[in-house]
Formats: C-alpha cells, structure tokens, sequence
C-alpha cells in the first residue's frame, strides 16, 4: 500500500476525475500481496482468484498472465471472464444452483472443471456433456463434517447448500464416477472464510488433507487437481491483526510435504482459492461529505455514498455485531489546524441502517470533505443494492502505477 501523503494524493485525484462516490482498485497492492503469497505458499500451491469476490472486467484483465486461474460462481462470471480475455481452460465453476443454460455455455465454451456440488448437478452436466459430444473434467466439492473455530464464515460442519457432505462420499461418488461424460480429475473443498487465526487456518487445510486421502483412496483417485478453500481473512477494524502468512506456512510445511510425498498426489496441482485476501485491502470506498448536522450532541457527517453503494462498510452484509471500518479523512488534519472530533458518517439514504460509521474518531469533517474508507476492494459495488432509491452509481477507478484508469461496470 502507499503510504498515507502519496495514497491520498491518488486517492483525491481519483476523486476530483471520476466522482463520488467511487472504489479506488490500487494495482500495485494487488500485486505485492500475490508476490507476498507466492513468497510463502508459492512451493505448494498455485493460486486461483475468486471472481464473485470482485467482478470487476478491468481488474481481470489486470489479473490475466499474473494468476494462475479463477474460479467462477455463475454464467454471467463466466461471460465478465471471457470479456476480459481469459482462457477458459483455467477457469473452475463453483455454485449449488447451476441451470442448464450456464452449464450448456461453460461446457460448450471449453471450461477447464465444473466444480460439482451434488449428483442431481452430475447428472445434469454429463446429459449436457453427451448432447455437446464431450468429456468434461469435473472436481467435486466436498463439505467436510467440521471446521474449526475462527472463522468468519462457515460453508460446512452443518446443512449446507454446498458440495457433497464428506459422509454422503462414499455413496454418491461411485455413481458420478459412473457417468461417462463427466471424468473426475480431482476434488474441491471450501469450508470456511475470514480467518484471522493462523491455527485455525492450518487445521483446516489438516481436514483437506485428510478429506482428500480418505476419498482418493476409497476411489482410487490419483487427482490432477485438488482446490483449497484458504480462508484467509483481511483486517477490516481497528485493532485487527495483518494475517502471518510466514507462521502459516511453518505451521502447516510438515503435513504439505507429507502430503506431496505421498505417491498418490505427487502429479496432483495444488491451488489456493481466494479472493477478498488478495483484493479487500487493495480497495478504498471513497464518499464526499455533502452534509454536517449536530443532533443531540452527536456530529453528524452525511455522505453522498452509503449501504447503496457500499453494503459491507455498513455493516449489513454478514456481520453479526456492526464495527467500523477503518476510516480516514483524505488530507488528514491539515498540519493540525483540524483537531479530531468524534463523528457519526451517514450515507444519503431514508433509513436509519444507512450508517458507514458511528463514534469515529477523524479530523473535523466539514461539507465537502472527502472520506476513505479501507479494505473495501472485495464485495463492493456488486455485493450492495446499488439501485435503492435510485442515487448515483459509484464509479470505479483501477490504479496501475498509480495512473488512474476509469474501469466502472455498472452505469445504469
């Protein structure tokens, strides 16, 4: 990341182009974090980005030649992937709810593996597969009967839409495996997210590999691919730590090579599938104060940008008690001519939800000041009800080099 002067230079130039309120994507982040990645996992795994995490056609050509795959969730992120020049071939779909449409355009169009989420989906696929005259490489996803404490979110260890409960294995994998349009070339597990805890993240990628042992093994699979869900979680509050990598990788370096020893899985391509860690810190949320109000003893800074642009910073997108994010004001205080006051930051909506910060401490705000607000790069514009009550639509700005690029999707 830059640091503050330089970043908020870019940031008030992206502004003072493009608008608010606006996503500001700093390529130079995303890139430090790959290396950052490669740097400590980059022996074992390869590295897939997924793409629901941010969407956005510019940052995937940016992306294009500096990863290794995506993962895609529905059609249309097939169709944003295409768009932005990927091959096929290193594209995996995941998804519970895959309609014949999509599969039809994924299988026909040369997708690398349909990730399977459960027989009905198996069936489905190899019907499509046998119409179009080909053999489509497929992982399953597994949904292992426990995760560990510590993550954000949870994908298994309870009913779950997703993948095909480690305990269902043994009988519903035979039958896909009977399906001779489909040809199983390794498995796929995503459990939980948003991870801050080094222990837990290396005990879950303990439970992959035993999951994957067990199964390969009563198949007799010797996989081509196996997918890691990473779960690697990103500070959004103040207080939070920076996630270890190094301690990661020394915590779990004994099992990996043990693992890849092992002459089942010495051909197969391991892959870390991520996507906010790669992203969410590379994304500034930028929103301009058009409004200040004292209420009841309490500033009241009212912003051109809310939950309609920016779901997640409100606090109502999977967060069980609402925390700020962190938050600055771009300029700072000004050499201290702006002493710090306690503010509330509201966005321009009728409803009492659309808060983007209570009781933040910031140099005084006044109308007009620009407010950043970080760790927004993933699940930003398409992960919020950009539509309701039909205020203008964030722009997004892509930063190569610091040279800021108009990359906005969604205009209307």
């Amino acid at each position: 990341m830059p640091d503050l002067p330089e970043l908020d230079r870019q940031l008030a130039g992206a502004a003072e182009r493009f608008g608010t309120p606006a996503y500001v994507y700093s390529a130079d982040t995303v890139a430090a974090r790959l290396a950052h990645l490669r740097d400590h996992f980059g022996r074992w795994f390869a590295i897939s980005f997924a793409v629901k995490s941010n969407p956005n056609p510019g940052l995937l050509d940016w992306m294009r030649g500096r990863l290794d795959y995506l993962d895609i969730s529905s059609g249309g992120e097939l169709a944003l992937a295409r768009q932005a020049g990927w091959d096929p071939g290193r594209i995996s779909f995941t998804g519970p709810a895959k309609r014949a449409p999509e599969l039809r355009a994924a299988i026909g169009g040369g997708l690398g593996e349909l990730v399977l989420e459960s027989l009905r989906e198996a069936r489905l696929a190899d019907a499509i597969a046998a119409e179009l005259g080909v053999i489509q490489p497929v992982l399953i996803r597994i949904a292992p009967d426990r995760v560990p404490k510590g993550f954000g979110d949870q994908m298994a260890g309870r009913p779950s839409p997703f993948g095909i409960d480690v305990e269902d294995a043994a009988a519903i994998l035979p039958q896909i495996a009977a399906l001779p349009n489909l040809r199983i070339i390794g498995l796929h597990i995503y459990s939980g997210t948003q991870s801050l805890k080094p222990d837990a993240i290396c005990e879950n990628w303990r439970i992959f590999m035993q999951v994957f042992s067990d199964i390969c093994g009563a198949l007799d699979l010797r996989p081509e691919k196996l997918i890691f869900g990473a779960g690697l979680g990103i500070p959004y509050h103040p207080g939070d730590q920076v996630l270890d990598l190094a301690g990661i990788a020394a915590g779990i370096a004994p099992e990996l090579e043990a693992f890849r020893a092992d002459p089942r899985f010495s051909g197969a391509r391991l892959v870390l599938e991520l996507g906010r860690y790669l992203i969410g810190p590379a994304g500034w949320f930028l929103t301009r104060v058009v409004s200040v109000k004292q209420s009841r003893g309490a500033r009241i800074a009212i912003c051109d940008g809310g939950l309609n642009a920016n779901l997640a910073a409100s606090g109502n997108f999977g967060m069980v008690l609402r925390r700020n994010y962190v938050i600055h004001r771009v300029g700072g205080d000004e050499g201290g001519t702006r002493p710090e006051e306690k503010h509330d930051i509201s966005g321009p909506l009728c409803t009492s939800i659309d808060r983007l910060g209570s009781g933040v401490m910031l140099p005084r705000l006044d109308e007009g000041d620009l407010v950043a607000i970080h760790a927004c790069g993933a699940y930003g514009p398409t992960a919020s009800p950009l539509h309701f009550i039909s205020h203008p639509l964030p722009r997004e700005a892509l930063l190569p080099g610091g040279q800021a690029q108009d990359v906005t999707r969604i205009t209307g």
